[in-house]
């Protein structure tokens, strides 16, 4: 039978590691993880919290819209004149990303599905419910 303080020391380990285990999953997950939640649950809304050296160039983000006009124009008509595709460069000067505003959840959807992935063709996105 183990004693009351074996009992406590084993619990304080168990604690411990969990917690160590738990802060790691955090950090590997890219940090930032209440705020991730409280954008997609609350804002319903996406970041990629990327700082802006990780941002292609003003230039390079521009030539890639202009390479896929029809994606951009196929998101647009998800919900005409209701979803609008700028180019931020104002955050990060001489780099660029891409905010997608839209309306409803339903149209956040559709976008995500039609991008299929965590870029438009490279270029870091946004997505902002309006």
């Amino acid at each position: 039978m183990r004693s009351w303080n074996t009992r406590r020391a084993v619990r304080l380990v168990f604690v411990l590691a969990a917690t160590l285990c738990c802060g790691a999953a955090v950090s590997l997950a890219g940090g930032n993880v209440l705020g991730r939640l409280y954008n997609d649950i609350v804002l319903d809304n996406y970041d990629h919290f990327l700082p802006c050296e990780k941002l292609p160039t003003s230039a390079e983000v521009k030539r890639i819209l202009d390479e896929h006009e029809d994606a951009l124009q196929a998101i647009r008509d998800v919900n005409p004149g209701h979803i609008f595709v700028e180019v931020d460069e104002w955050t990060c000067p001489g780099r660029a990303d891409i905010i997608i505003s839209y309306a409803t959840h339903q149209d956040r959807l559709a976008i995500e599905k039609i991008i299929g992935g965590k870029t438009f063709f490279g270029v870091p996105y946004r997505l902002r419910n309006i």
